[in-house]
């Protein structure tokens, strides 16, 4: 029998063995439940990280660790009941080894008990947040990404190493925009004169953008995903603030899917990541390129995330020499982490979440015309979250 899986960019065909019962092929096959955001405001977000996942499944043949792998990918359509009852289906009737791919921590929170309690692991390809980094860090629970407040971070210290000394923040209010700034003012020493919380999918921002022409500050820090943060952008340089204040945004919010949708609305905007496109490494090389190749579109953080998700599971079942029913076993490859990550060196802390640098890119406009973002250099070396001290795994 041959399982169907369907990418992004084509439809290519994975051989599985699957033939009398589960658990007697639990080493003959690994199973992986996608479940991610592909439709809505966020959808975008969902597609890149599964094209990037995708991509990265790609190279190594279609098989993970030297398994077959069955995936089989669904829409959370940004609800935590839709994405329930999918994780429910994936656990007990599917039996999957893996779930990963959520976009948002609201969907992912209310899912996670269940998942984590059920003894599956699960790989974050997306959002970190903060309960799951410190006194309720879990063993079955890996981030592939960041914490929530990490990139925020590097961005507070770059806008006071800039001289910024009253900026106002803006965020959808949800767990990970709430994080998100809360990791801002961790280093940020000046002037808050404005903290901003809109609804979650909100597309207009004219009653923020009068807020934030009256506050006058010298910069404003937005950490706005998705269709969310393209309206803010447009309407924020379409009132003419592009011009009296500066912006300031985690990388995900000036990355190639934003820059697309508002082009050079965005040029001269800092913003930090994990990732750049640029990052001179050949595992980086090489998954750039062949994206580009893929999709026609540069990737983004997004689908970095994806495919790093990919590499590492490919290390732990590898690692773990095929016997990923022995959580035990696969546990501890993946906290190994064994894998060339595009983002340079990653390995895990002790609350699995990552070890990692974090870089500032600025958005530019090259000799040819294209926009696009440019490394600038490392905010930070080896960073670690503030949380993990606080995790104390059996």
């Amino acid at each position: 029998m041959r399982a169907r899986v369907r990418s992004g960019f084509a439809q290519w065909t994975l051989s599985v063995l699957i033939c009398g019962s589960v658990n007697s092929h639990a080493a003959e096959v690994f199973k992986v439940g996608f479940l991610t955001s592909l439709s809505g405001p966020g959808a975008v977000l969902g597609q890149e990280i599964r094209d990037g996942f995708n991509l990265g499944l790609q190279h190594r043949g279609g098989k993970l660790g030297g398994l077959p792998v069955e995936l089989n990918v669904v829409d959370d359509q940004q609800n935590p009941e839709s994405a329930r009852q999918t994780a429910e289906r994936f656990i007990k009737r599917d039996k999957v080894d893996v779930i990963t791919g959520v976009v948002f921590s609201n969907v992912l929170l209310p899912i996670l008990p269940m998942v984590l309690n059920s003894d599956t692991v699960y790989i974050s390809t997306n959002t970190g947040p903060e309960d799951y980094a410190g006194a309720k860090c879990h063993r079955n629970f890996f981030v592939a990404s960041w914490q929530n407040e990490d990139i925020p971070q590097a961005m507070g210290q770059f806008a006071v190493e800039r001289k910024f000394a009253r900026v106002a923040l803006i965020a959808p209010n949800y767990p990970g925009g709430r994080e998100s700034l809360g990791g801002f003012k961790r280093k940020y020493t000046g002037q808050v004169v404005e903290e901003i919380y809109s609804k979650m999918g909100q597309l207009d921002y004219s009653a923020e953008i009068a807020t934030l022409r009256a506050a006058k500050p010298d910069a404003v820090f937005f950490f706005l995903p998705g269709g969310m943060g393209v309206n803010f952008i447009k309407q924020f340089d379409a009132a003419g603030l592009s011009k009296q204040m500066t912006l300031l945004a985690p990388g995900f919010s000036a990355d190639e899917d934003t820059i697309k949708s508002v082009g050079t609305s965005l040029v001269g905007t800092y913003n930090g990541s994990q990732w750049a496109a640029d990052l001179p490494n050949p595992t980086n090389r090489k998954f750039v390129e062949d994206f580009q190749k893929a999709f026609g579109r540069p990737p983004s953080m997004y689908a970095s995330q994806g495919y790093d998700t990919a590499l590492l599971l490919d290390s732990a079942v590898r690692g773990a020499a095929g016997k990923v029913e022995n959580r035990d076993a696969f546990r501890k490859a993946l906290r190994a982490a064994d894998f060339k990550s595009v983002r340079g060196n990653f390995k895990f802390n002790t609350n699995q979440y990552p070890i990692q640098n974090l870089y500032m890119r600025v958005v530019e406009k090259d000799a040819s015309g294209r926009v696009s973002n440019k490394l600038v250099s490392t905010v930070v070396s080896e960073h670690t979250d503030p949380f993990a001290v606080n995790c104390h795994m059996n």
